[in-house]
């Protein structure tokens, strides 16, 4: 190239909106704030100390103290809200204790109720698997299948337990046909018409839930896939968000959220209302153990995941790092 060679520079250069931190900070499409993170937490029925889950590093079973101090530090951090999962020493067919009023789940929400109040959203897991002796989401019949219609009557009874106890929004996560409707129903016929409901209405039969099952200490043998969709499946999972709309959910959601991004973006393009999406035990555990291994840069990685999440139209993510976020956000 001769000094009179002269090269026609681009004129359009994006690169300029990424020189530096307060130019990519002032044109980010997408923001993940701690109020748009909600804190999935195990209560453990008996516990004195927190119980570590090996699977899920960072994640323990909490007792009923450490419970209170874990949501009152969410409500420090300004996170969205809180979901509850109850593990009780006692297990049957029916799972009871969901329904017990002195159940480990009942009595946790008003534990936490009477800690941070309105501080956060307390949200409760609406299911019986972790309650039942076969570690399925509903009551079974004689040769072994899960029967919907007597599973949402039991659904109906496990919402008015959670009610009672001070829950501002029931998760029924079970997959049942028709179970938003009957929970909406029997919330309303009680004057429990203030508490919201946010269906799992795209849950998966996923590979990802393993860490979650020794962390509920789940009794189940086999699998779900005749109730949870089935992952080749995406213009079903809207289907699903469809019915639970017209039935009254307040938010829907899709379980798991990363390998399911695209039904994320499709639930959010169908529906007008708030749509959340479940970062879940698996999804938690591989980027954990990819860090322990030095593979990867772990906070950058949780940020971005959680930012993907949200790209993909997430109003609302549930992790496992939702405090860990909202410290890292205001660092």
């Amino acid at each position: 190239m001769t000094e009179e060679t002269h090269v026609q520079g681009p004129t359009i250069r994006p690169r300029r909106l990424r020189r530096t931190p307060a130019l990519r900070r002032m044109v980010a499409e997408t923001h993940v704030v701690p109020s748009s993170l909600v804190l999935p937490v195990f209560i453990r029925e008996g516990l004195a100390e927190p119980h570590p889950v090996s699977s899920m590093p960072g994640v323990v079973q909490h007792s009923r103290d450490s419970l209170r101090r874990a949501v009152t530090e969410a409500a420090e951090l300004g996170l969205g809200g809180v979901m509850l999962f109850g593990i009780p020493e006692h297990k049957d067919a029916t799972g009871s204790g969901a329904i017990d009023p002195a159940g480990v789940l009942n009595l946790a929400i008003t534990d936490v109720v009477a800690e941070v109040g309105d501080q956060l959203t307390v949200m409760s897991d609406l299911c019986l698997d972790e309650f039942t002796d076969h570690g399925h989401c509903g009551l079974l019949t004689p040769d072994g299948e899960v029967d919907n219609d007597r599973t949402l009557a039991a659904y109906a009874e496990m919402a008015l337990a959670q009610a009672a106890a001070g829950v501002d929004m029931v998760g029924p996560s079970g997959m049942m046909d028709g179970q938003v409707a009957v929970v909406r129903s029997a919330l309303d016929a009680a004057g429990h018409s203030h508490v919201s409901v946010l269906a799992y209405s795209a849950k998966y039969a996923s590979a990802f839930f393993g860490p979650f099952r020794e962390a509920v200490d789940s009794s189940l043998v086999g699998d779900r896939r005749t109730y949870q969709q089935d992952p080749a499946n995406a213009l079903e999972g809207v289907r699903e968000v469809l019915l639970d709309v017209a039935e009254g959910a307040d938010i829907v959601m899709v379980k798991p959220a990363l390998p399911y991004l695209d039904v994320v973006r499709r639930v959010r393009d169908a529906v007008d209302v708030p749509v959340a999406a479940y970062n879940v035990s698996g999804e938690y555990a591989m980027l954990e153990a990819a860090a322990a291994n030095g593979w990867i840069d772990r906070e950058a990685a949780i940020m971005e995941t959680l930012t993907s999440i949200r790209r993909a139209g997430a109003d609302v993510i549930l992790t496992y790092w939702a405090s860990e976020a909202a410290r890292l956000l205001r660092r």
